[in-house]
């Protein structure tokens, strides 16, 4: 999938933004990175200092 107007192309695809339960609001080309962030977050609670790995890629 390729975003007009921009030269990033998406890693994530649709229908892992979908089953991931991404907003579509963050259904960008950095969704690739918030999947793995949210999933930390929830299996952690919301703790930040459990998830700074998630937060610093890339």
């Amino acid at each position: 999938m390729e975003v007009p107007g921009s030269s990033k192309k998406m890693i994530a695809a649709q229908e892992e933004m979908v089953a991931a339960k991404v907003p579509l609001g963050y259904r960008d080309q950095c969704a690739h990175l918030l999947i793995p962030l949210n999933k930390c977050r929830q299996a952690e609670f919301f703790l930040p200092w459990k998830c700074e790995y998630e937060l610093v890629m890339e």
